[in-house]
């Protein structure tokens, strides 16, 4: 597994890291990030498919590159909010 190191948020006081790298091999990215409060946890496990609630230990998680483009949607999505 050949693991690329992408980036790192840059107001990070390196303790509190959300991280991005990617494994072209496997095709898959990977992700650090915060845990969701309660509310936006529940509202997320209410709209998945899944079955069952996120486990606590999850905190990185791996996705296929297939998901690029929703991805891609997700921040755009952020940063037309953030520009209104």
């Amino acid at each position: 597994m050949a693991v690329e190191f992408i980036g790192i948020d840059p107001d990070t006081d390196r303790d509190h890291c959300p991280t991005v790298w990617a494994d072209a091999d496997a095709q898959e990215i990977l992700f650090q990030g915060w845990k969701p409060d309660t509310e936006t946890q529940t509202g997320c496990e209410a709209s998945s498919p899944a079955n069952g609630s996120v486990p606590d230990s999850e905190a990185i998680v791996r996705m296929p590159a297939r998901m690029i483009p929703m991805i891609r949607e997700a921040c755009d999505a952020v940063e037309r909010a953030r520009l209104r």
